[in-house]
């Protein structure tokens, strides 16, 4: 509940423990055991930043916190609660100004972001890439931003790879050698991501962080719900949505120095899971982000079952702890109760890691900066109880607040030309050419086989040609020879006729002389 200034928590030995507003961008740590009441201290200080005008965004991972939307429920052990933190003046049953959203669209307006606005380091973070493969990573985006090719989903990044993968010999020279075992290496860090639903997350219309910081007409915080019940069973992906966020918030907001309120506020639930076998790299980015988002006016708490959850590294940057019970039956279990107990200044009147394990269900052991940034001692402290509903939200009610919180913006996909379409109409067009080209030699083929079949034919209709003037000339010298033989034959027959008639004659002459001679 926010009074006066500060968040009011709740009591410790009759005083009330209380968070100053402007140390709230310390961030803070929120730990305990399963049912000991983290989501509940969640759930109050979202409401008291709400009502400080401090937009909140966190994550619902049961689904009970969607209940922010709806009033709470009077019952005998609320009215006894609300007497006893002293409440009676200033509490009201009410519900909250929230704004629904959920990566796999579900349960919410969809969450998305572009390839490009992840980048090639963070998502080689997320993929858990090699160096070597992280270095061409750093390629196909610089060769993919100089082609002028828009990397927005999952399958525009697929398909510059298989681009790049296929011609990577012809920019060896401009950009550095990739080897096809990098890319198949990319390619197939992808599928967990896929699997898990990046094809949902990565696209248009991307969200614009500032969505997330509004403020209602009556000045309240708007509260985020991100539905994350399926999210957080998708590590990779949960891990890439938050690493996302906390980056477009450094990137977006200016330097902001230190605030009387924070700009926004996030609470992260299950944080364990955002750690869970991250690689060394992957850690140091979250600690860089955690440490230098602070000064952008952005308050992070974590949420987990125990502070051993998170790396020493990022839990040095916790200012602000509540924890709650831990149950400690092994000696690992322990230690971890020892080593939560070690993080508060100590108290005097109490040992804490015995108090630690000793807590009910709505008590902490919560230990604040106070306004000059000094951590306060250890206070075991019973935490005030919510005033929105505790439980999940009715559909009904769910539904009409998505149609009149003005986000419906991003509720249809948007498919725009990206290089996805970009390559395969390139790829349509370079095989409609090849097509062409395939269908212009076959013509230069049959043309050339028809010239040859043409040339063929004209030099055997040539050759046929002067075989028939051959046989012609030779039938006419046949012909003439038979005529010039005809005319010798009738020259020969007219000799021996005019050789008979001479004979003839001569003999006549002969005959008549003789004649002559006897009969004279």
């Amino acid at each position: 509940m926010y009074i006066d200034g500060k968040i009011y928590m709740g009591l410790a030995e009759g005083e009330r423990v209380t968070l100053p507003l402007s140390m709230c961008n310390r961030h803070g740590l929120i730990a305990g055991a399963s049912g000991t009441g983290k989501t509940i201290t969640m759930k109050v200080m979202a409401e008291s930043f709400s009502d400080a005008g401090v937009p909140v965004f966190l994550c619902d991972v049961k689904g009970d916190v969607s209940g922010l939307a709806m009033p709470g429920v009077s019952s005998e052990g609320m009215e006894k609660r609300i007497d006893k933190f002293g409440l009676r003046d200033s509490f009201q049953y009410r519900a909250y100004p929230v704004c629904f959203w959920d990566i796999y669209q579900e349960k919410g307006h969809p969450v998305r972001a572009t390839v490009s606005d992840i980048g090639p380091e963070l998502l080689s973070r997320i993929l858990g890439l090699t160096p070597a493969q992280e270095g061409v990573l750093n390629i196909i985006f610089r060769i993919a931003d100089d082609k002028g090719l828009l990397l927005i989903d999952l399958k525009d990044l697929r398909a510059v790879l298989n681009f790049v993968s296929e011609h990577r010999t012809e920019y060896a020279a401009s950009y550095g050698s990739m080897s096809a075992q990098s890319v198949g290496g990319i390619l197939r860090a992808l599928l967990p991501l896929e699997n898990q639903g990046g094809d949902l997350f990565f696209g248009e219309p991307a969200l614009d962080i500032r969505d997330w910081m509004r403020r209602d007409t009556d000045g309240k915080g708007i509260i985020n719900i991100l539905h994350s019940v399926r999210l957080v069973q998708n590590p990779t992906l949960y891990a890439s949505f938050l690493l996302w966020m906390m980056a477009e918030l450094f990137e977006q907001l200016p330097e902001a120095g230190d605030l009387d309120r924070p700009k926004l506020v996030f609470f992260f639930d299950e944080a364990h899971m955002l750690f869970a076998d991250a690689p060394k790299v992957l850690v140091q980015k979250i600690e860089q982000m955690v440490k230098l988002i602070r000064s952008k006016g952005v308050g992070i708490y974590f949420v987990t079952q125990s502070p051993g959850d998170i790396p020493d590294s990022v839990l040095a940057q916790l200012s602000s702890r509540v924890q709650h019970a831990l149950r400690a039956y092994t000696p690992a279990e322990q230690k971890a109760v020892r080593a939560a107990a070690q993080s508060f200044r100590a108290n005097p009147a109490f040992k804490t890691e015995d108090v630690i394990m000793q807590l009910g269900v709505g008590q902490a052991v919560i230990s604040f900066l106070d306004e000059e940034g000094v951590p306060q001692m250890a206070q075991k402290t019973a935490v005030i109880c919510p005033q929105s509903f505790m439980g999940p939200v009715e559909e009904s009610v769910r539904s009409a607040s998505m149609a009149g919180d003005n986000m419906t913006k991003y509720d249809e996909f948007v498919d725009n030309i990206s290089a996805y379409e970009v390559l395969n109409e390139q790829a349509e067009l370079d095989a409609k050419q090849a097509e062409l080209e395939a269908e212009r030699a076959r013509l230069e083929k049959e043309k050339a086989e028809f010239e040859k079949q043409k040339a063929k034919e004209e030099a055997a209709a040539e050759k046929q040609r002067e075989k028939e003037e051959l046989a012609a000339r030779k039938k006419k010298e046949r012909e003439k020879e038979a005529q010039e033989k005809k005319k010798e034959q009738a020259a020969e027959r007219r000799r021996a006729q005019i050789e008979r008639t001479l004979i003839n004659t001569g003999a006549q002459v002969l005959k008549r002389g003789l004649f002559k001679t006897l009969f004279k």
